[in-house]
């Protein structure tokens, strides 16, 4: 069981989380992972930066106000002043180191991304404690347990990726024990270790990843991962109201709207347990008696057809292009290893048969050093008029309509654009997948509300499937 920053994010919601795994504790074998209380790894970001730019005060100051913010929760969580006293010291260690890589990057002014890696990393390693304990007091034997003691990860500071048969060996050998002992670990989500034992993070949102990691390395029945929201939805329900949770979604469509933004979901989570074909829930820490999503190989099939939208707003859309690539041999090369040589992520392409323009999508992050990049590749073609322009447009969004074997029924890219024709949205490029789930277009960003409105009304996505 995983539980998010929300779902820690305070005292009352760590003692909810204790009570969902001291009831599961009863049942079955139970691990958990968790995430730092929510907003406290943007905090210990903030505070490397502070010191970054040599200002360890700043950076002190904040560690102060995170250390005065979990002894308020362990002071609720744990009324007797004994019980506190250990877990006091566990905290206070882990804040101290956090003081002295802040001192250490203000004196140098030099920001590793390993010492960012180590900075970040101590919300998981102030959180697992006080879930632990808070475990205990409810009644189930508990341990706090890091994950680098478990998850073998390459060297890849900011976003390592597993190294699956030595975390097996690691985990089964340090978790089975207290499981047979009937003993719930609490681990650190978002963090692993090298080989020889360097920390590692597995990236932004990576507690999820932890989860599915862990999940496969003890070959769980099921891994249930604790949000604040009741599953995997039709839409985002800020901009679609009707929206409401799909109960049964296959990987590969979950994939598809993680991967397109939609918050559920860190891209990586399936990866570890697609081949074992554990299935995957996320539910709803905050209303536990809700079924919430199952994410399973197969899902459910409502005959083929769309299941959920998802849009993506922080995008950049650039062309290259003019009359005169038509000729230009290997124009669409030299633009996407231009591309990939700068690590942008590219989320959509698009081009002419008449390969007049070549139009794609990345994130808005990676758009400016990209057509650096391309503008330098091209100048010569630029200067000769080749190619006539590289351009950026900023103000889109991507739209994916997103379903299981769309491809088998006629008519949904036609009933897609015909929607949207009559409410006036309009289509700026499109682009089907090969994965057969997944249809996407770009729109301005101003019309997201009324694109996603229109498609969700257009597939009937607010009446509830049997």
């Amino acid at each position: 069981m995983k539980f998010g920053g929300t779902s820690v994010g305070d005292a009352s919601c760590i003692a909810r989380a204790a009570s969902i795994l001291v009831n599961a504790a009863k049942e079955c074998r139970c691990v958990a992972v968790v995430s730092a209380m929510s907003g406290v790894t943007n905090r210990l970001i903030e505070a490397t930066n502070h010191a970054e730019a040599g200002n360890a005060v700043e950076a002190t100051a904040i560690l102060e106000a995170l250390r005065k913010q979990h002894e308020v929760a362990l002071t609720s969580l744990l009324p007797n002043e004994k019980g506190r006293e250990s877990i006091r010291g566990k905290l206070e260690e882990v804040l101290a180191e956090g003081r002295r890589l802040c001192e250490g990057t203000a004196l140098l002014r030099e920001l590793t991304p390993r010492t960012l890696d180590a900075v970040s990393s101590l919300g998981e390693r102030l959180s697992a404690p006080l879930v632990a304990a808070a475990v205990k007091e409810a009644g189930a034997a508990s341990e706090a347990i890091d994950a680098t003691e478990l998850v073998v990860t390459d060297a890849f500071h900011g976003g390592a990726e597993p190294q699956m048969d030595l975390t097996r060996e690691k985990s089964q050998a340090r978790l089975f024990p207290l499981l047979e002992k009937g003993i719930v670990p609490v681990v650190t989500g978002f963090i692993g270790a090298t080989v020889d034992g360097q920390l590692t993070t597995l990236g932004r949102g990576g507690s999820d990843f932890s989860a599915t990691i862990l999940g496969a390395a003890l070959n769980a029945d099921e891994v249930i991962i604790w949000t604040d929201v009741d599953g995997v939805l039709t839409a985002d329900p800020r901009l679609v109201p009707e929206a409401r949770t799909i109960p049964e979604i296959s990987y590969r469509e979950a994939a598809e709207l993680a991967y397109f933004g939609a918050k559920v979901l860190h891209p990586k989570t399936l990866n570890p347990v697609v081949q074992a074909a554990i299935p995957v829930w996320i539910r709803n820490s905050f209303q536990p008696d809700r079924l919430g999503t199952k994410i399973t190989p197969e899902g459910r099939s409502i005959g083929g057809g769309v299941k959920a939208l998802t849009a993506i707003r922080d995008v950049t859309l650039i062309s290259v292009g003019g009359p005169g690539i038509v000729g230009l041999p290997d124009v669409v090369g030299r633009t996407f290893s231009t591309t990939a040589a700068v690590r942008a992520n590219v989320l959509l392409i698009s081009q002419s048969s008449s390969q007049n323009d070549i139009c794609f999508i990345v994130a808005s992050t990676d758009a400016q050093r990209t057509v650096e990049a391309l503008r330098k590749e091209f100048a010569k073609d630029l200067a000769h008029q080749d190619v006539e322009h590289i351009t950026v447009d900023p103000n889109i969004a991507i739209v994916a309509v997103v379903g299981e074997n769309m491809r088998g029924i006629p008519g949904i890219a036609g009933k897609t654009f015909s929607a949207l024709g009559r409410d006036a949205v309009n289509l700026i490029a499109i682009a089907q997948g090969s994965s057969e789930s997944n249809i996407s277009f770009v729109i301005e960003e101003k019309a997201v509300k009324q694109a996603l409105v229109t498609a969700h009304r257009e597939f009937g996505l607010g009446t509830p499937h049997g």
